[in-house]
């Protein structure tokens, strides 16, 4: 029997579990007999046609099927089938200018980095040379930000909008507790300017967006992708193909990170991996899913060290090589990636030519228009068949026939939860519509307002008419109705 590696996206599909052993002679037997004990992860697998879905990739051996003859390729019986669903040589800088000699005190600061041969003066001022741009100064920009600075990096550019809350200091090491309010631009910059005044730091508040990546990636010489959605994630890869930026990419949630570097030298960019986007919803994001603190700080030193490699022009890059790391299991393990010629962004018949709308490719909300953070964005925006915390408490209150359905997981419920609220967990819901009365007015919340709405789309496909999404989850009622319920 071959072994079906399962990732946490869709572990809520086979009952939590991470490794399936499934009998077929050939890949696409053994998906199939994977759907047929698992039925519900088949619309997650493949399309309508029975296609396999663009925003999972599969692989056999370490090998993508797609350049294997495709599901046809036989598996054996001690073969590993990887499901790997999307979660989002040097640079330009060839010679540095004689500006860019060392001073003293700069010989001293770098003086490891120079007695090492494939470093030296000359790499030390390929360093002071380079210009880098960080997008986010969260959980992978704080290491990125502390090392890339102390590495020497001339120039580091920084894109954020966002303010220090006390959710980020369990991960993002380069803010403190006495930022907490401020401008993560600030907080970020203050800390890596204290670690080496010899560099300069360009503040770029703002959300980035298609109408600006291009002006502000144009003055730099590599981007480093330290980004938290998708949408953001195909804004920063379909901009480095248009303007031949290395893209060094990064992506984390619970144990799990993934780190690559993408439209180099040829290589392939993000879409060649993902075509596109997943459903809204089926992979939440760190704030849903939660995220061990240390994970970003390893993943955002692969990045670093990527970044380092091509400036210096030493070592294998990660070209055309995903590489994932476990961290219960303490495992790294390599993937190969390889360019697809179709793709529409890099490939030869390029129909990306120009930046899209990609909140609409992504089927995600804009954010809001006064640029508030994406989770405040998520709060504000009014939707269809929303309803208000307020509203809710005051109809517990009348003592109204309602079902409310709290559809976060049993260790959030833990945390913090409402009373009168029915727990049921996202990936529960199918299962357990037989609980529900379809002639019932029923209210559904989770954390903030993102998983509710999608089991209130499931409950309206089942056939449930009156449901109704509570507009920002728990964290609402924490602000609006109860204090003394605890935010996470």
């Amino acid at each position: 029997m071959a072994k079906v590696l399962i990732p946490t996206p869709l572990r809520q599909f086979t009952g939590k579990q991470d490794a399936v052993s499934v009998s077929g002679g050939t890949v696409g037997e053994v998906l199939a007999a994977l759907i047929t004990q698992f039925p519900d992860l088949r619309k997650q697998i493949f399309n309508d046609e029975g296609k396999l879905r663009s925003f999972v990739n599969v692989y056999l051996n370490d090998e993508d099927i797609r350049y294997l003859g495709k599901d046809g390729t036989a598996a054996k019986e001690d073969d590993t089938i990887s499901l790997v669903p999307s979660i989002a040589g040097g640079s330009s800088v060839t010679a540095p200018p004689e500006t860019d000699s060392l001073s003293k005190d700069e010989i001293l600061r770098y003086s490891r980095h120079l007695i090492i041969p494939e470093v030296g003066v000359e790499g030390q001022q390929k360093l002071k040379a380079a210009k880098v741009l960080l997008v986010g100064a969260g959980g992978l920009g704080a290491p990125l930000g502390l090392y890339l600075a102390a590495a020497g990096i001339g120039k580091i550019g920084i894109v954020d909008f966002d303010v220090v809350d006390f959710t980020n200091l369990q991960r993002q090491v380069i803010h403190s507790t006495a930022d907490v309010g401020r401008k993560k631009l600030d907080s970020a910059a203050e800390k890596m300017q204290g670690i080496n005044p010899h560099m300069k730091i360009v503040k770029h508040e703002t959300a980035l967006a298609s109408e600006n990546a291009l002006d502000i990636f144009k003055d730099y010489d590599l981007i480093v992708d330290g980004t938290d959605n998708f949408p953001t994630r195909y804004l920063v890869n379909d901009a480095c193909v248009l303007l031949g930026k290395p893209n060094v990419y990064g992506s984390i949630f619970r144990f799990e990170g993934q780190s690559t570097v993408f439209a180099y030298n040829g290589g392939p960019c993000y879409r060649c991996l993902y075509p596109e986007p997943p459903p809204p919803g089926l992979v939440p994001s760190c704030a849903e899913g939660g995220v061990l603190g240390i994970l970003p700080g390893i993943i955002g030193l692969v990045q670093a060290t990527e970044t380092v490699k091509l400036i210096l022009g030493i070592g294998e890059p990660l070209v055309g090589r995903l590489l994932l790391y476990d961290a219960l299991g303490m495992r790294f393990r390599e993937l190969k990636l390889r360019k697809n010629l179709e793709c529409p962004a890099c490939g030869a018949h390029r129909t990306i030519t120009k930046l899209i709308d990609y909140h609409q490719f992504c089927g995600v909300p804009h954010p809001s228009p006064e640029g508030a953070p994406a989770a405040q964005a998520q709060e504000t925006t009014v939707n269809e068949g929303e309803i208000e915390v307020t509203e809710v408490k005051a109809m517990l209150d009348r003592g109204d026939p309602f079902l409310l359905i709290d559809v976060r997981e049993p260790h959030e419920h833990r945390i913090c939860n409402i009373p009168a609220a029915k727990l049921i967990p996202l990936g529960e819901v199918p299962q357990r519509l037989d609980e529900l009365d379809k002639s019932a007015d029923i209210v559904v919340h989770c954390k903030s307002g993102m998983r509710s709405a999608k089991a209130c789309g499931i409950l309206k496909q089942a056939g449930f008419r009156r449901v109704r999404n509570m507009k920002g989850g728990i964290l609402a009622w924490s602000d609006r109705v109860d204090p003394s319920v605890p935010k996470y």
